[in-house]
């Protein structure tokens, strides 16, 4: 068997690995397996081909992988927009009932209703902001 073969074997069996696990470590080393069989197809000698699969593994696990794996591991969504203010405070500009009312949410005016229904909450009052629907903010009073 040419060497080569084996490392189209090695290079399909770390590429199953790679597939299964996510990890990056296995996809690098199934594409230094790819370079060595390469090697191989021109006709070097083997140990030439064992060089060329551990230069490229090292260097591809000690370049390319870290930079991936910063690429990989972003930091959580930021909320925008309506989602934004959820569970922020606001200040009642005007008397919020069931039915409505009027918030002001960091420097902005919303229109608001009572998270509980049956709730009055008078001007001046200190509230947090439960849910978003629509663009109509559910407040309760701050306790």
């Amino acid at each position: 068997m040419d060497w080569w073969v084996g490392w189209l074997i090695v290079m399909a069996v770390l590429g199953v690995v790679e597939m299964l696990t996510l990890t990056l470590g296995a996809g690098i080393l199934a594409l230094g397996a790819a370079l060595a069989a390469v090697a191989g197809a021109l006709g070097l000698p083997l140990p030439v081909q064992a060089l060329v699969f551990g230069v490229t593994s090292a260097a591809g696990l000690a370049v390319i992988r870290p930079i991936a794996l910063r690429h990989m591991q972003r930091p959580a969504a930021l909320r925008t927009g309506a989602r934004a203010v959820i569970g922020r405070s606001a200040q009642v500009t005007e008397e919020v009932t069931g039915r409505s009312g009027r918030v002001r949410i960091s420097g902005e005016e919303w229109s608001a209703r009572s998270f509980d229904a049956d709730q009055v909450i008078p001007v001046g009052t200190l509230v947090d902001v439960f849910e978003i629907e629509g663009a109509t903010a559910l407040v309760h009073p701050r306790e």
